[in-house]
């Protein structure tokens, strides 16, 4: 395996592609023309010793069965709410992990938002809250998992970074992004691989420093989904 290319490089690789991809884990109903860097670091590593920790794992499962990155709108039931299996945007990956550990996020960001709307992001000129979208936003994410007491300190040490903390990035020019934390490392061992979703479906890779990461946290499981473990 050859090594990763230099960042400058992967600057200008990675220039053209703006104009090309369209990314918005921001906000899924974005318009045509919103765009994304979508390069990576070479990811290949060995296995685990241990079991993945069920955060890891269910994020993993969604491996090859979610394949397109899909922004579009769509109305959802309430409670666990989801759109088709195979699509989805780098929310979505968060979301059906959590919610396999037993916290519905729809309908926690919403019952939050709910009663205390004035608290969230006012990004989207909303005056009220929608159960179809709001959870599916990473600002309304990471303000929902700043007021559940799980942030914890942006670091450059890939040491501080523990499989399943979840991690949020600025990919410039307005878009954000989210993923996992794996137990599985990168092809030189110095970083543990991301389980994300931008703009090709679910995958495991080296991505970590790859962006200016904006936020780090630390699920904090419902009891009843951790003791069942």
């Amino acid at each position: 395996m050859s090594p990763p290319v230099s960042r400058k490089l992967a600057s200008r690789i990675a220039a053209p592609l703006f104009a090309l991809l369209a990314a918005a884990c921001s906000q899924p109903s974005a318009p045509p023309g919103q765009r994304v860097d979508t390069h990576v670091w070479p990811a290949p590593s060995s296995e685990p010793a241990a079991p993945s920790p069920p955060l890891v794992a269910a994020a993993r499962a969604q491996v090859g069965v979610v394949r397109l990155y899909d922004p579009a709108y769509v109305p959802l039931s309430y409670p666990g709410g989801d759109v088709a299996p195979d699509r989805g945007v780098c929310t979505d990956v968060v979301i059906r992990a959590l919610r396999l550990q037993g916290l519905d996020l729809q309908r926690s960001v919403h019952e939050d938002m709910r009663a205390n709307f004035a608290a969230y992001p006012s990004l989207w000129r909303a005056t009220s809250t929608d159960r179809s979208i709001d959870h599916r936003r990473v600002p309304n994410l990471r303000r929902w998992f700043e007021r559940q007491g799980w942030s914890l300190p942006v670091s450059a040490n890939a040491g501080d970074y523990r499989a399943g903390d979840v991690v949020t990035w600025d990919l410039g020019r307005g878009q954000t992004h989210i993923g996992i934390v794996s137990d599985r490392r990168s092809w030189d061992r110095k970083r543990p691989l991301i389980l994300h979703n931008i703009a090709r479906g679910t995958r495991e890779e080296d991505v970590l420093f790859a962006y200016e990461i904006t936020g780090r946290y630390r699920p904090s499981l419902p009891a009843s989904a951790t003791a069942s473990r």
